[in-house]
């Protein structure tokens, strides 16, 4: 039998994070073995217990669950540990700025019990939950704010392969790998192998940090997607 996913809870809300416990300790392969009131114990909780996945709220006071989580992910203090972050709003520019920091993926808090915990699996498994839908709206709404991709970026952009490329804006569009297969025609085994070199070119976590790039490096363009 695996070992269970260890997750941390930050919400400055006592009794949603006690909900979220309740939900997650009904689950076999699930177990929270932390939890933190504001960002700053956050990052210190996740650097003590260093978790498969900390769930972060945005809004909390000291440090906020943005800053938290760039220094949770961008920072190194615990680089194994990949972020679900859970916001009241669909349509806040913060969770950009959450993926932005980091952040695998985010969802709304008044997601059912069942798709939380689905939800920590696909993080714990290394895929990105990015609700394409909602992200795709929040990325065209605020692409004018992102600043462009430093020259570094350029450079490792040039090294991809066309097939990369390719393969990069459609992941930038939300596609999962048995959809860009179909689309372009190839086997799916084919398609996690371009996926993964070009992840390793461009050093990205996952399929949450492919689709902010390709909206930086302006592979997607606003409004080009159909919700």
């Amino acid at each position: 039998m695996s070992a269970a996913i260890r997750v941390i809870l930050i919400d400055d809300q006592e009794l949603v994070r006690t909900g979220f416990r309740m939900i997650l300790d009904g689950q076999p392969d699930i177990e929270v073995v932390g939890e933190a009131g504001d960002g700053l114990r956050g990052v210190e909780t996740a650097e003590r217990l260093r978790p498969d996945v900390a769930v972060m709220d945005i809004r909390m006071p000291i440090l906020d669950g943005i800053a938290a989580t760039r220094r949770i992910v961008r920072d190194g203090r615990a680089p194994e540990t990949r972020v679900l972050v859970l916001t009241t709003f669909d349509a806040d520019e913060n969770v950009i700025e959450a993926l932005r920091a980091g952040a695998s993926g985010f969802l709304l808090k008044d997601v059912t019990p069942s798709d939380f915990a689905a939800a920590i699996r696909t993080i714990a498994a290394g895929e990105a939950l990015l609700a394409p839908t909602v992200t795709r709206r929040l990325l065209d709404r605020f692409a004018d704010r992102l600043p462009p991709i430093n020259e570094e970026r350029h450079a490792a952009l040039r090294e991809l392969t066309d097939r990369e490329l390719e393969v990069l804006k459609l992941v930038g569009r939300g596609l999962s790998n048995r959809e860009i297969a179909d689309q372009l025609v190839l086997a799916e085994t084919t398609v996690k192998t371009h996926v993964s070199h070009l992840f390793d070119k461009l050093e990205l976590r996952d399929r949450a940090g492919a689709v902010v790039l390709a909206y930086e490096a302006g592979l997607i363009r606003p409004g080009s997607i159909e919700a």
